[in-house]
């Protein structure tokens, strides 16, 4: 180690915020929170500035100090390009996360704003300790750290079912972290064993035994593949993120499930190379099912939250089967699909909690026409959906191109039957988006004039009116008239009872703050994704050097050389 320990500065700085706030009052938690949580994201750009994307080693910023040296175990950090790109999204999202949830706290209770931020905090801690773990007993350790901060903060603060989702959370990432730490004890006796023999550096490149290798390669796959998460132990996903506050679900959605696609590549990939080639047909066959269920459970589901959650099902099949086509291609697309749904999700998640909080209400079927109430809510949807379905000049195109390109290079078929899943994303956003933005204003009446059915908007004297406090109004001065024959000009008929028409407000500038630099982000990685890239790619270009796997050369060239 050289220098300062920056990684353990970087960890500590939200850990400390976390008993800073504890001792905090009560409506200065959100406010120390954020503080703590703007210093933690500085911290990370240093990171990245100071990242050389031309060094040889693996890691930079390495620290490794023994922690149980009888166990071969040892305090040891260091990122690649790979774990900065998720330090980095992980440091951006939570103050986001923190600015959004003002008004979560409120909805449980104000003596609980303490607890609800402090949980936050120490969860960016553990995020930032996986990411940078380069020992696998302390990635373990962290792995399962995790679970902590996350059960509490759907228990304690998440909505309806918060129980029985935190519960069910709960039980799979354990049983899967349980499969896990049996193949992490067994994976340090095929080691050279010592004081060090759970570093990551000297696991790798070990002669295993091929039925040894393979078991200890699904060890470590089924809890990754429980977290990332894939079908079909994916179903914990979507009760946990409806029961969550949106915040949460950010985090958990956003973050937590990279933890297991980052984990793919970092372990079972460098540690167990032939094993990976050898379960590589069964892993993109389960990736494949997961983009298209994920995609048509997206499709039939009503409750908003559910639907995205399902989404991301679809999106980490595609992570996946990027990271496993074994190209550099493919796996620089997984990486930065990984980054670019973080933040695309958090949009999702975040705006629909905006919409749900002004409508009380998480059935799509209980919308229609919102676009007319709050425009400009309706229009940061369309763009977080658009950055969903991967748009042309969003990053989440860039990502998708990657990895379809990648697959297309080995798996042709597979490359085909996923672009299916792009059909069906399209699907699922911009059925939701009409669903809940487009046609005639909530509480408008059906009339038919001279045999033309229309919608009429005007607002009747009284109608939707805002107290002083700013609460939305929804009941009508004269209820009997919306069940009434609806008249014009002595003709027309009111076809169906539909509620009053009511007015809510737009986003706030707390809001648009939240929504600004998402919407900035995809913009950015949408025409410049070097920025990104360009850390990527080194990290990439060595893990598939440690897996002994090289491009398939081009079809069209070999063809036209052997031509000439």
């Amino acid at each position: 180690m050289t220098g300062l320990p920056l990684l353990t500065i970087l960890g500590l700085i939200p850990l400390v915020g976390a008993l800073v706030v504890m001792f905090a009052g009560e409506r200065a938690a959100r406010s120390i929170a954020l503080v703590f949580s703007l210093v933690t994201m500085l911290g990370s750009f240093v990171l990245w500035a100071g990242f050389d994307v031309a060094a040889t080693e693996q890691f930079q910023f390495t620290e490794v100090y023994p922690w149980i040296p009888v166990w071969g175990v040892s305090y040891a950090l260091g990122i690649d390009g790979m774990a900065l790109a998720m330090i980095v999204m992980s440091a951006i999202l939570v103050p986001i996360c923190i600015i959004a949830a003002r008004n979560d706290v409120a909805m449980v209770g104000g003596r609980r704003h303490r607890g609800y931020f402090a949980w936050m905090l120490v969860l960016e801690t553990f995020m930032i300790g996986v990411f940078a773990a380069t020992d696998v007993f302390l990635f373990y350790v962290f792995f399962e750290a995790m679970l902590i901060p996350v059960y509490f903060l759907i228990n304690n603060y998440g909505g309806e079912n918060r129980q029985a989702a935190a519960l069910k959370f709960l039980l799979f990432s354990l049983a899967g972290g349980l499969i896990m730490l049996v193949a992490v004890i067994a994976v340090f006796f095929q080691g050279a064993g010592g004081p060090q023999g759970f570093l990551v550096g000297n696991l790798t490149g070990l002669t295993m035994n091929p039925v040894v290798e393979n078991l200890l390669f699904l060890g470590f796959f089924i809890a990754f593949a429980v977290k990332a998460p894939m079908w079909p132990v994916h179903t914990w996903l979507p009760d946990a993120a409806t029961a969550a506050r949106p915040a949460t679900a950010v985090l958990l959605v956003g973050v937590l499930d990279k933890v297991g696609t980052y984990g793919m590549i970092r372990f079972c990939l460098q540690m167990f190379p032939h094993a990976s080639e050898w379960a590589t047909p069964v892993v993109i066959t389960l990736a494949l099912i997961s983009i298209i269920y994920g995609a048509f459970l997206a499709i039939g589901a009503t409750d908003m939250m559910r639907l995205i959650a399902y989404t991301s099902v679809s999106h980490f099949g595609f992570i996946v089967l990027g990271i496993f086509a074994m190209t550099s291609v493919g796996m620089a697309g997984s990486i930065l699909y990984m980054v670019n749904h973080g933040f695309s999700t958090a949009a999702l998640f975040l705006i629909a909690g905006m919409l749900v909080v002004r409508h009380g209400s998480k059935d799509v079927r209980d919308y229609g026409g919102w676009q007319r109430v709050t425009p400009v809510l309706a229009g940061t949807f369309l763009v977080a959906g658009m950055s969903g379905l991967a748009l042309p000049g969003l990053g989440s195109f860039v990502s998708e191109f990657l990895v379809m390109m990648g697959t297309f290079q080995r798996y042709p078929v597979a490359g085909v039957i996923s672009s299916v899943g792009i059909i069906l994303a399209a699907t699922y956003i911009l059925v939701l988006y009409m669903r809940v933005f487009t046609g005639p204003s909530p509480g408008s009446r059906l009339v038919e004039v001279d045999g033309v059915v229309s919608y009429d908007d005007t607002l009747p004297e009284g109608h939707g009116t805002r107290g002083a406090a700013g609460a939305v109004d929804t009941t009508t001065h004269d209820a009997a008239a919306m069940h009434e024959p609806a008249t014009q000009g002595g003709v027309g008929t009111m076809t169906r009872p539909l509620p009053s028409r009511f007015t809510v407000p737009d986003l706030n500038g707390r809001e648009k703050l939240v929504v600004a630099p998402l919407i900035a982000i995809f913009l950015i990685l949408g025409f410049f994704p070097r920025v990104a890239l360009d850390v990527i790619d080194p990290a990439v270009t060595q893990t598939l050097h440690l897996v002994g796997v090289t491009d398939p050369a081009p079809a069209v060239g070999a063809q036209n050389g052997s031509a000439k």
